[in-house]
C-alpha cells in the first residue's frame, strides 16, 4: 500500500477529531449536569485542536476538512441508542468516549511517526490537549466503576 500524503493524514485526523467532538456533544446532552460540564470542556478543547489543524492546513496551501465522517454520524446515533437502553447511562457514555479518545490519541501518535518533521511538530503541539482529555476521561472511567 502506498503511503498517504501528509495532507490526507491531517484531514483524516481532522475528521476523527470532529467525529469525537460531536460524540462528546451528543453525550453531554444526555448526561447529568456535572458530567455535562466536564464533557463541555472537552468539546472546547477539541474545538481548539480542530481550529489549529485547519489553520495549519490552510497556511500550507491545503484544503482542510470541515466535516466529520459518515462513520462518525452513524456511530454517534447507534451509540446513543445503545446507551439509552443501559441503566447507568453516564457510565456507559464515559466508557464510549474514553475508548474513542484513546483511539484519537493513538492516531495522532502514529501520524507523528509517519509524516515529515515539519508536520510532525504541528501535530505534536496538539498532544498536550489530547493527553489532557485522556486523563479526564480515564479518571472518570475509574470513578464510574464504583
Amino acid at each position: 500500500m502506498a503511503p498517504r500524503p501528509p495532507r490526507a493524514i491531517c484531514n483524516a485526523l481532522l475528521r476523527r477529531s470532529i467525529d469525537l467532538q460531536r460524540l462528546y456533544r451528543h453525550a453531554a446532552a444526555a448526561c447529568e449536569p456535572g458530567l455535562r460540564m466536564v464533557l463541555g470542556e472537552n468539546v472546547h478543547t477539541l474545538e481548539l485542536l480542530i481550529a489549529d489543524l485547519q489553520a495549519q492546513l490552510r497556511l500550507s496551501g491545503g484544503k482542510s476538512s470541515r466535516r466529520g465522517s459518515l462513520y462518525g454520524v452513524v456511530h454517534r446515533h447507534v451509540a446513543g441508542k445503545l446507551v439509552h437502553a443501559i441503566a447507568r447511562r453516564d457510565s456507559a457514555w464515559i466508557g464510549v468516549l474514553a475508548h474513542h479518545e484513546t483511539a484519537l490519541l493513538q492516531a495522532f501518535e502514529q501520524a507523528i511517526a509517519n509524516v515529515p518533521a515539519e508536520l510532525a511538530l504541528v501535530l505534536q503541539r496538539q498532544l498536550p490537549r489530547l493527553r489532557g482529555i485522556h486523563l479526564d476521561m480515564h479518571n472518570l472511567v475509574g470513578s464510574a466503576r464504583y
